[in-house]
């Protein structure tokens, strides 16, 4: 079975993803290139389309470089997934979601980046199929994924000190946001059904601010 395999099958001599200090200019040069190169081969082809020997020639390093940074394919893709979640909370920073309530600002926020995946739906898929496939060995580039999601939510709160109450239902709309990422790319929810739930999750943001009079 190839390296690629759906599996998050590392090679031979592969450890956990280089490094664990800063990254120095160079590195982080090289690690950008390599996330640059899986988004093209992914908005080419999709998620077979990823291969580490193409993604490596593509980025102009060494295999056995690319495997110390990234272990596997799905360590791989999930990277790609939080680097896109990052410039889009760039994007999200500038221009920061109109709205009345909280709620609202936390829907229509979770809507454009779903109009941003939307617009590369191979991509959108590959990283999906690669969260959804990463085991164990790819929980630290998963929790990335999922700090990234809560930070844009909280940010569009605009809550100064949620609540324990607020943030766990942070984090049941940004599991729900996955999920519809998931239904959608299958063919399975309309981007209208997609809105409609996120509509309905956003809510319980609303439903956690204490009623007037209430500390």
């Amino acid at each position: 079975m190839p390296a690629d395999a759906h599996r998050t099958k590392a090679a031979p001599d592969a450890g956990r993803a280089e490094p664990a200090s800063p990254l120095t200019e160079r590195q982080e040069a090289r690690r950008r290139r390599i996330l640059q190169a899986c988004a093209r081969l992914a908005s080419r082809g999709g998620f077979d389309a990823v291969q580490m020997r193409e993604v490596a020639e593509s980025s102009q390093v060494a295999l056995g470089t690319l495997y110390r940074y990234f272990p596997s394919k799905i360590h791989l893709l999930v990277a790609t997934m939080q680097d896109q979640l990052e410039h889009l909370h760039a994007t999200l920073r500038k221009k920061p979601p109109a709205g009345e309530t909280a709620a609202e600002r936390v829907a229509g926020t979770l809507m454009r980046a779903f109009r941003a995946l939307q617009r590369d739906p191979l991509l959108a898929d590959a990283m999906v199929r690669a969260l959804t496939f990463a085991d164990r060995g790819v929980s630290a580039e998963v929790e990335q994924v999922f700090r990234r999601t809560t930070a844009i939510i909280l940010d569009a709160t605009d809550l100064a000190d949620p609540t324990p109450e607020q943030l766990s239902a942070v984090r049941v709309i940004g599991h729900t946001w996955h999920s519809t990422l998931i239904t959608w790319l299958s063919g399975r929810a309309s981007i209208e059904q997609v809105g409609v739930d996120i509509d309905t999750v956003c809510r319980l943001i609303d439903l956690t601010v204490p009623p007037p009079g209430r500390d």
